[in-house]
């Protein structure tokens, strides 16, 4: 592993421990060289993903690209952490587990769409207006419809 502070490849593991329900493996390292201490993650990778985007460019699937769309739609939102990192493991495995090595940007959308509306509704619609790309108000009135129609009263029984 490349130290990210001085660039050396002269690195040594110095306590490994499982994270996200043993999903994940987390990794202090020091670099010999500079003494720099840091964390490095590892995870399954089932398959490489390719992303087949809208103009049809083909690119590698990141999934930190995914984190950071997802951190912009739930910016200042009441999410824990943990639930946003369940979240994007559940959509990489989802991903991966598909059986295809292409997947087109729409369905990555639609599938994170359908995980974020079972999280927050503020962020559903958040991404939901840059992915379908909203350019009037009646967008935001649809997509707010949609959530509407799916809230079902609740019935107490005695």
């Amino acid at each position: 592993m490349r130290c990210p502070n001085c660039n050396s490849l002269d690195t040594q593991v110095k306590d490994s421990r499982p994270a996200e329900d043993s999903a994940v493996i987390r990794r202090r390292r020091v670099c010999v060289a500079c003494n720099f201490r840091f964390t490095t993650f590892e995870r399954v990778q089932l398959r490489e993903l390719t992303v087949i985007k809208r103009n049809g460019r083909r690119v590698p699937f990141d999934r930190d690209k995914l984190v950071r769309s997802l951190s912009i739609s739930l910016r200042k939102r009441p999410v824990d952490p943990e639930r946003v990192e369940t979240m994007v493991s559940a959509i990489v495995r989802e991903l991966e587990s598909g059986g295809e090595a292409e997947i087109s940007s729409e369905t990555i959308g639609e599938i994170v769409m359908e995980h974020l509306r079972g999280l927050d509704d503020v962020a559903y619609v958040r991404f939901a207006s840059v992915y379908r790309n909203f350019r009037e108000a009646k967008d935001f009135e649809a997509v707010l419809g949609e959530l509407h129609d799916d809230e079902r009263p609740v019935v107490v029984r005695k």
